[in-house]
């Protein structure tokens, strides 16, 4: 797997190794931004009723969110940066960018239908967050099936591809245009919902309601399966490539059965609404909403972090060098700020000049003479980590 991963690694096609590195950490850079101001629009606005989506202004969910919203792109961009050619970092790049687009738009709609109302597009954000959810297990079900080296196991799993791609089109389809309110925004109705009769027999209604009925249960049954192709895989798996397997499975499995529940509780909510026309949500009519989201997010957080310690502990994908100066200059542009601001602050307090341009300039004097040493000491610490 290591060997064909370099080789891989040599052999890049249309993108060179620079575009690629660019690309990837711009994804980063968007995400970091995007999770940023949606913190900052979740503080501004009202705290909401958990029956309308207050769950996310939880101070704990946000700290769980915005973890998760920066882990995914990290950890894609650096194997992007390496292996331009290997999907598994643009999948990882991807779901953290699908993530944060939603959690800003969520954000951005409850600030503008609930605070400041003449921010425009409040609904259109509403309902872009509604549906765009529904690509990141489509997403997931690529990296399970396409772990490590960016390959299928072999020709006959591109049914599951396929299928995945058709039951994300078909939810997507159905909760996009279902007359009615809003998933995640119950107290907003769809503003692009379609009304009417299809061939003079079949409602609308009921023709998104079996759209994403359909869907979700193909979505739910490819995350299965896709789970248990890398399970496959690692029965036949020796040496480093086992242990590669066995790290990633220890993420995998969790986030496969929590996200299977997850949707066979909107599979119930979907059939029990279109079907029976008595709405039963098994897990919020049961109190069971809020752990089980925590549980999801938490399954969520191990994929990257499982995924990462394979990369560093077992060699995986040849970017040891990458994660080494990533750790470094992270960690050094943290100390700089940090000796910066503790100097101005320092300096203005001892001369009384707060603002004043020599305490700048006295602190960037500092900055410079400690920048070599402490890069020194932060790189033999870093190399005696890894």
């Amino acid at each position: 797997m290591t060997k064909g991963s370099r080789k891989q690694g040599r052999k890049i096609g249309g993108m060179g190794r620079r575009t690629a590195a660019w690309l990837a950490w711009s994804v980063l850079a968007v995400c970091v931004v995007l999770i940023a101001l949606a913190l900052v629009l979740d503080f501004m606005t009202e705290e909401l009723p958990l029956e309308l989506g207050g769950l996310r202004f939880d101070p704990g969910f946000a700290v769980l969110t915005g973890l998760l919203s920066l882990a995914y792109p990290a950890v894609g961009a650096l194997i992007a940066s390496r292996l331009p050619t290997n999907p598994i970092g643009w999948i990882f790049c991807g779901l953290g960018l699908i993530y944060v687009m939603q959690r800003f738009a969520i954000a951005y709609a409850d600030h503008a239908l609930l605070e400041t109302l003449a921010l425009p597009w409040g609904e259109f954000a509403a309902w872009f967050s509604t549906w765009i959810r529904f690509a990141s297990p489509t997403l997931a079900v690529f990296l399970m099936l396409l772990f490590p080296g960016g390959r299928l196991p072999s020709r006959r799993w591109r049914i599951a591809v396929w299928l995945t791609a058709l039951g994300a089109a078909m939810t997507a389809l159905g909760v996009a245009f279902m007359p009615g309110i809003l998933l995640i925004h119950r107290y907003v109705d769809n503003p692009f919902d379609i009304v009417g009769v299809i061939y003079g027999r079949l409602t609308t209604y009921h023709f998104f309601g079996v759209s994403r009925l359909l869907g979700m249960t193909l979505l739910s049954t490819s995350l299965l399966a896709a789970l248990y192709s890398a399970i496959l895989r690692l029965r036949h798996a020796r040496g480093n490539d086992r242990q590669q397997f066995k790290w990633f499975l220890f993420a995998a499995v969790p986030l496969s059965f929590v996200g299977s529940l997850g949707m066979l509780d909107g599979i119930v909510a979907y059939f029990t609404t279109d079907v029976m026309l008595q709405p039963v949500d098994m897990l919020y009519s049961r109190g069971l909403l809020v752990p089980v989201v925590y549980v999801q997010v938490l399954a969520l957080l191990l994929v990257p972090v499982c995924t990462y310690i394979a990369i560093l502990r077992y060699n995986l994908y040849d970017i040891e060098v990458v994660i080494n100066r990533t750790l470094v200059y992270g960690a050094l542009t943290a100390c700089i700020v940090g000796i910066y601001v503790f100097a101005v602050v320092a300096l203005g307090a001892l001369f009384q000049a707060r603002g004043n341009l020599a305490v700048s300039l006295l602190a960037t004097g500092l900055v410079a003479v400690l920048f070599q040493p402490l890069r020194g000491r932060l790189q033999r610490g870093v190399n005696r980590l890894m």
